[in-house]
């Protein structure tokens, strides 16, 4: 459901699976950038609507005995979301096989991409919002995490997120890419796939990745969460990843595009064997999380998605 990645916002071209997750070196705490910065009033980019300020990414993996459950959301897609206060975008998200790669789906896999006005519209939602509750009663594994734009290019679905925020100077930074795919470009696009996602998999700082889209082998996301930006840009500016931005935008693959770097504001639960708390940073007390099960899936690089512009 997902191809070859392309890092969001490489400045080269700016554009899961099985096993253990390798020690990672140690890392300073991420920031906290919504206390040291303020929130501007900042404008989105000509022409388009805005997205939000805050971003809330949910990447879940359902039981297995819930998947008619998980298969309604993407048939309902956003209409729990009506009447959500402080809601400005959202994207109801599938993903491949195992979360990753491929054109084969995922009965279980899924994710929610939400832009919001401010902190606390987002806080309100995940601390107690009756989708989040009814998410949280049917995963095997859940991450939800609390983002700021510190860069953002190009558009999804005629909306741009705001980047609020100063880039990380140290600790994890997270990175969403996603397009939407010329038909007459899909074979192009799609045989770029294998040395890309081997590429992502092999990795050197990735904490997670997962493969998102909203329809098949036509709009493809990636979400990923990195050590640290010397990481993450190490891997956009290299090899078979490289080659395939290249290629997508020489090659005019895309309608629409957008590839966003993130200042990490808070994680809850655990994803691939990783403990989003203690990779950013919990979430303010009051938020009112539920404990999340741990649950490792494999490698944290194996649930890469189709377009994974790092950058």
């Amino acid at each position: 459901m997902n191809g070859p990645q392309v890092a969001a916002g490489s400045r080269a071209a700016s554009a899961g699976g099985t096993g253990v997750r390798a020690a990672a070196p140690p890392r300073q705490a991420a920031p906290a950038v919504a206390a040291a910065l303020p929130t501007p009033a900042l404008a989105p980019q000509t022409g388009l609507r805005s997205a939000g300020a805050v971003a809330v990414v949910l990447l879940v993996d359902f039981e297995r005995r819930h998947r008619l459950w998980a298969w309604s959301r993407l048939v309902m897609q956003t209409t729990p979301l009506r009447g959500v206060a402080g809601l400005r975008f959202a994207k109801v998200l599938g993903s491949g096989a195992a979360g990753g790669f491929g054109v084969k789906p995922s009965g279980t896999h899924q994710g929610l991409f939400l832009g919001f006005d401010d902190d606390s519209s987002a806080l309100q939602f995940v601390r107690g919002h009756p989708l989040l509750v009814a998410y949280r009663q049917r995963a095997r594994a859940l991450a939800v995490l609390g983002l700021r734009a510190s860069s953002s290019r190009g558009a999804w679905s005629g909306h741009a997120l705001q980047a609020t925020v100063s880039a990380p100077s140290s600790g994890p930074v997270a990175v969403l890419t996603r397009a939407s795919i010329k038909p007459g470009k899909v074979h192009a696009f799609w045989s770029l796939s294998p040395a890309a996602e081997a590429s992502l998999a092999a990795a050197p700082g990735c904490s997670l990745a997962m493969g998102l889209g909203e329809a098949p082998l036509l709009r493809q996301a990636t979400f990923s969460l990195w050590h640290s930006t010397t990481a993450m840009e190490a891997y956009a500016r290299s090899g078979a990843h490289l080659q395939a931005i290249r290629a997508a935008y020489g090659g005019g693959h895309f309608s629409e595009s957008m590839f966003v770097r993130f200042a990490p504001l808070w994680g809850e639960g655990h994803w691939q064997g990783v403990d989003l708390r203690s990779e950013i940073g919990a979430a303010p007390a009051d938020a009112g999380f539920a404990p999340a099960p741990v649950f490792s899936s494999g490698c944290p690089h194996a649930a890469a998605s189709g377009v994974n512009h790092v950058g």
